[in-house]
């Protein structure tokens, strides 16, 4: 019999390996094969340490199969991987990882490999492995990138984007920040009542220790206790968020009675934070695509206490069908995810260089059309969890050259600009980065509409 933890762990990595599904839909679909809290945890551990450590297990297991690693059949890669990486944790048996291993692959309508599943992770549990490639000093960038792209476990092409831009030392910094646990990080919801100090307290007294974040002010960083199940969580006092989200939240100037507009709201951790700041005489309209996102939301916005706060379903592609009457358009934008692959390693196996120019190209129009529902007067903020320049700096220097009425505005100009002085980049945006704060890459920029001019009533250019 196979162990439901590694069955269910299966069933997850073929279907992100096949594009069906992301690593957090993956998980939760995952939990519901499982009872266990020990079998949930280790269904979590092989899904997301598998993938964090792809390049390396292929890197290894290539060597062992007598096959060409690339004419195995997908599910056999799958088997293959997350045996090899449960073979790195020593509290599992390796004779049970080893049969697991070939009843899936078996279960998967893919017995002739079974012998040959069998055979690889002998060898591999009996310390066999291949030395990991080193590049010499003198090697040229592809080279480096190629050697650290097996040995960190990160795409080729990515590693060699970041080694022309980075210094070296530090892109092994970034490297291995991508490769660490990243910890479950929270925010203290306001619109509970819910100050920081209260929310430690609680959670606590249902045996969670937390610390404070180190820049985030409403965060806590959580060192131990089951979290998900805690009353504080449970009845919207605080919320999982990470704290380079909860600081690209602050990034919005959002004042107290203003209309604010949260165009791609889903999950709602900003939503909350902006309804909080707008208060009883402001309102925000939260909007997203999906009907599962929208879900998403509304239960989010409801345990949070935003219960005043509508939920809008947009068209992807047409304009919005609201008047330019926000005070602020906050415009978290779908992006590449390539800041946060720490928390979501199957992002790095997901994308490709093209992925950014088709990403800015949709984050450009989309910033285009929020910009026509900001009043005069008014700001649009524009959000990402990506380090790259493609879908942040260079987004924003298209909309400016679109739309002559914006200007941009220092981060630090806000309510909030104490908080973020830290992340300033030279334009005045925000830009958080992993080697110099120790957090995902976010970034996050304001524009200003120019006001109305007194005698036509047409926007200053």
């Amino acid at each position: 019999m196979i162990a439901p933890a590694r069955r269910a762990a299966f069933a997850a990595l073929v279907a992100i390996a096949r594009g069906r599904t992301d690593l957090d839909s993956a998980l939760d679909r995952a939990r519901d094969a499982v009872d266990d809290a020990r079998d949930v945890a280790l269904v979590r551990e092989i899904v997301t340490g598998t993938l964090r450590w792809q390049a390396r297990l292929d890197w290894e297991l290539a060597p062992l199969s007598r096959i060409p690693w690339d004419k195995l059949d997908l599910e056999v890669q799958v088997a293959l991987r997350m045996a090899a990486h449960q073979l790195t944790l020593d509290r599992l048996p390796a004779s049970a990882v080893v049969h697991d291993a070939v009843a899936l692959v078996r279960q998967a309508r893919k017995s002739s490999a079974s012998g040959l599943v069998n055979a690889v992770l002998r060898r591999l549990a009996a310390g066999e492995r291949r030395p990991w490639p080193e590049a010499s000093l003198d090697a040229s960038v592809a080279d480096r990138a190629a050697a650290l792209a097996v040995r960190e476990s990160h795409p080729a092409w990515l590693v060699e984007r970041w080694l022309h831009r980075e210094r070296p030392a530090d892109v092994d910094v970034w490297l291995a920040f991508d490769n660490a646990t990243a910890p479950v990080t929270l925010r203290a919801n306001p619109l509970r009542g819910a100050t920081r100090e209260d929310v430690a307290v609680a959670l606590a007294a249902d045996g969670v220790r937390t610390t404070p974040c180190r820049f985030a002010p409403l965060g806590l960083v959580v060192t131990d206790g089951p979290v998900l199940h805690a009353a504080a969580v449970l009845d919207g006092r605080c919320h999982v968020q990470d704290e380079g989200s909860q600081l690209a939240a602050l990034v919005a100037p959002v004042q107290h009675g203003q209309r604010v507009l949260d165009l791609c709201a889903a999950p709602g951790g900003k939503t909350l934070a902006y309804a909080a700041g707008v208060g009883e005489g402001g309102g925000v309209v939260a909007c997203d695509v999906r009907l599962r996102r929208l879900a998403m939301l509304r239960e989010t916005l409801d345990r949070g206490g935003a219960v005043r706060t509508p939920v809008v379903a947009v068209d992807p592609d047409a304009p919005l069908p609201f008047a330019p009457a926000f005070d602020l358009v906050a415009v978290d934008a779908p992006c590449s995810g390539l800041g946060t692959l720490r928390r979501d390693p199957d992002i790095k196996w997901r994308r490709s260089p093209g992925d950014l120019v088709w990403f800015r190209d949709r984050q450009v129009d989309l910033l285009t059309r929020a910009a026509d529902v900001v009043k005069p007067g008014g700001a649009l903020v524009y959000t990402t969890c990506s380090t790259e320049p493609e879908e942040n700096v260079e987004v924003i220097a298209r909309l400016l050259a679109l739309r002559s009425e914006f200007a941009r505005r220092p981060v630090t100009d806000g309510p909030a600009g104490a908080w973020l002085r830290p992340f300033v980049s030279p334009e005045g945006d925000f830009v958080t980065h992993p080697v110099r704060h120790g957090l995902e890459g976010y970034f996050g920029a304001v524009l200003t509409r120019a006001p109305r001019g007194p005698a036509t009533g047409a926007v200053v250019q």
